[in-house]
């Protein structure tokens, strides 16, 4: 066996995780891309701050003014975009492998429209009755009945991977339609979050509103995915063959898919519909790393996050003094990436 085809294996009782050496490298590399992305555009703003001045800042060594700005002001939404970038990153891998087609991500099958919907609709009518750390329960209602609703819709003797994109596309844009009716019919305060949330934006997320209610939800789910890639792998090969090795291939794909959902969920409650990071961040990653999940999820996530964190810098940066959000950029790259893959998925059926 040549060296970079090494596997680094990790194997318990209830799961097993393998990932090659030529996979881990990768993931370190993109580690370190985010990590060294993360620190720049923590700096980058009204008042420049060096990189080794926002390192001090972090850990609380800085002065006074650049503490402030570092870890009150820029930190947290730096933090929000890595987890934001990471949840629809693997989300994203996991529909593009339970669907095996690589149209499949929370924005084409309605997961984003329908937890964008539900946060909508919680601002309408429970924003002033509830906590805002029930956000994303709505998000995750939301997006859990719009991907019920566009599976029952698609399945004809089975659903072809087209079909439901094509569904999951008309059922978003339905969902839209209703999103902006309730924008246009509250008040303005309502108009203002909703639209926010319509063209996907981290701007202005704070510890207490955004990182802590988020981060026990990636702190979780993304975990548990990782310990689940092998079957994942095996129900991208199909449902014939995962039955073959003894795969429960209903109760995995079922436990996959609220997985999902719940992830990409979440992340649009806090970042809005930050569109397309589900569908470019696996392609990207099984280019780098190939089509083992083992592989696959990490580094999807650290895509995933790179590339949020790239567009938001984007638009703080290009525009100045413009903010523009991150969901602008995103539809912008991510775009034309899904017209290049529809054709060349033509032929799937």
């Amino acid at each position: 066996m040549s060296h970079s085809h090494r596997y680094v294996a990790i194997r318990q009782k209830r799961f097993s995780y393998l990932i090659s050496k030529k996979s881990l490298i990768v993931s370190l590399f993109l580690l370190l891309a985010v990590i060294i992305v993360m620190i720049l555009s923590t700096g980058i703003g009204s008042i420049y701050i060096r990189p080794a001045e926002v390192v001090r800042a972090v850990f609380g060594y800085g002065t006074d003014p650049n503490t402030m700005i570092v870890r009150t002001l820029r930190l947290p939404r730096v933090i929000v975009a890595v987890l934001i970038g990471a949840s629809l990153g693997v989300a994203g891998a996991i529909l593009q492998g339970i669907v095996r087609n690589p149209l499949t991500s929370p924005d084409t099958i309605g997961t984003t429209g329908g937890a964008t919907l539900g946060a909508v609709s919680f601002f309408f009518f429970f924003s002033d009755k509830i906590s805002i750390h029930w956000l994303p329960v709505a998000a995750i209602i939301g997006a859990f009945a719009a991907t019920l609703l566009v599976y029952s819709l698609s399945w004809k003797n089975g659903i072809t991977p087209l079909r439901l994109v094509l569904i999951g596309t008309g059922l978003t844009a339905a969902m839209s339609a209703l999103s902006y009716l309730m924008l246009l019919s509250g008040p303005i305060i309502l108009a203002n979050q909703s639209l926010t949330f319509m063209t996907g934006s981290i701007y202005g997320v704070s510890w207490k509103k955004a990182v802590y209610p988020l981060l026990p939800w990636v702190l979780l789910l993304i975990p548990i995915i990782f310990l689940y890639a092998r079957h994942i792998t095996i129900q991208s090969l199909g449902e014939d063959i995962a039955r073959s090795v003894g795969s429960n291939v209903g109760r995995q794909r079922f436990l996959l898919i609220i997985l999902s959902v719940a992830l990409s969920g979440a992340a649009v409650a806090f970042g809005g519909a930050i569109n397309f990071i589900g569908l470019m961040a696996p392609h990207i990653s099984r280019k780098l790393v190939g089509p083992s999940f083992g592989a696959l999820i990490p580094v999807s996530a650290l895509t995933g996050s790179l590339l949020l964190l790239l567009a938001d810098l984007a638009g703080r940066f290009l525009f100045k003094p413009l903010d523009i959000p991150a969901g602008v950029f995103t539809a912008a790259i991510g775009a034309p990436i899904f017209i290049y893959v529809l054709y060349r998925s033509r032929n799937r059926g």
